[in-house]
């Protein structure tokens, strides 16, 4: 029988499994991550509020794996052997006829004083949801003082930053404040390297929030290239700012087991794909998610949506290899995102044909929550 190893169990690698078996295609799935759990973090920004837990975005895969007949092995890869037909892992070796590398990407730790900023969503140490806990518990013992909230990308992967997620908190910080009558105490700052960060959101979206920003009284420190942190400090290129609470997200890249793998990486260390999520000079190893480098305009980004989009192409060419046929299906680029401030938000939808936003709306909001929801009871 066929053996389908997939690397990951975040979104791209859960929906391929899905499809795969919704195609009925006769293998042997095996799934290797350090984690059986999905964590959900779109949902991180609602921490800080307590309009969720981090236990409650936890989602335990053993039921998933159980409904889906996938072979899980709990284990950490370190290479790959005979072009990607075996997996090397601390457990041991895994032999394919078909990989799939889902396994997402990890934060550049490059930034000198990192340790003293709280990055949501960091992965390492498995504390992606723990981060939003503990920035909800330090927003709570503030009387006053700065807030600070950035984000970078990646120079040599313009795709590899997450935007939305740092604008969305802070929004929802302020509004967070103000509910609680604190914010004349506070002053919040956005900072990030670029002149107009988040540039894949369009000019619309991007003015917009950079109004909202000056309407709120968020001190505007764009531009700056950042040189380091310190306790209680953002350095950048010409200036610095105190700062009694950094929040700051970097600029992704791929994992670090990468290097030995013997794949085809692109300058910003994710592994090239094709169209088809073929990944480049390989047989029968397929890219989903966050760790590919993928063609496509210059507004697709990396985000849960679009790693299910590549991951349902994969499943479909596997399928048809497996039927006999030639892989003929190249995945949809689409961005599908909600930029949302905690009891409103923005709607934004883009893809080859279609480019719509839906300014302030408490639908979109809603929205979001019915995503989440969506998620959680197919993977619960």
């Amino acid at each position: 029988m066929t053996n389908i190893t997939i690397i990951g169990s975040g979104f791209a690698a859960l929906a391929a499994a899905r499809e795969l078996r919704r195609r009925k295609v006769d293998a042997d799935i095996t799934m290797v991550s350090p984690r059986d759990q999905l964590h959900f973090l779109p949902s991180v920004i609602w921490l800080p509020p307590r309009l969720r837990s981090a236990n409650a975005l936890k989602v335990p895969l053993a039921n998933f794996f159980a409904k889906h007949h996938i072979n899980y092995v709990q284990g950490t890869v370190s290479s790959l052997k005979d072009g990607g037909r075996v997996v090397v892992t601390d457990r041991g070796e895994l032999r394919n006829d078909h990989l799939i590398v889902a396994c997402g990407a990890r934060f550049m730790r490059d930034l000198p004083g990192l340790e003293h900023a709280l990055i949501p969503g960091d992965q390492v140490a498995d504390d992606g949801l723990d981060t939003g806990e503990e920035i909800a518990r330090r927003i709570e013992a503030m009387k006053g003082g700065t807030i600070a909230v950035g984000f970078a990308g990646n120079p040599e992967e313009p795709s590899a930053v997450r935007a939305a997620p740092m604008f969305e908190l802070l929004f929802i910080i302020d509004k967070l404040l103000r509910r609680r009558g604190k914010r004349p105490g506070f002053q919040l700052a956005f900072f990030s390297p670029a002149s107009r960060p988040g540039a894949r959101l369009g000019d619309r979206v991007l003015d917009g929030l950079f109004v909202e920003m000056k309407k709120r009284g968020i001190v505007d420190l764009r531009g700056r290239k950042l040189l380091r942190f310190e306790d209680g400090k953002v350095v950048a290129d010409g200036s610095e700012f105190d700062a009694d609470l950094i929040l700051f997200m970097p600029g992704l890249t791929g994992p670090q087991w990468l290097a030995d793998s013997g794949l085809a990486l692109s300058p910003g260390g994710m592994i090239r794909a094709d169209e088809l999520c073929r990944a480049e000079g390989a047989t029968n190893v397929w890219v989903a998610g966050d760790v590919g480098s993928f063609p496509g305009p210059d507004w697709m980004s990396k985000q849960a949506h679009q790693a299910g989009l590549q991951a349902l192409a994969v499943a479909a060419n596997i399928d048809a290899i497996e039927s006999g046929e030639e892989a003929n299906t190249p995945f949809k680029p689409e961005m599908m995102c909600i930029v949302d401030a905690l009891d409103a938000g923005t709607l934004v939808f883009r893809n080859e044909h279609f480019d719509f936003v839906l300014p302030n709306s408490r639908i979109a909001h809603w929205l979001k929550r019915a995503y989440e929801r969506h998620y959680l009871t197919t993977y619960r």
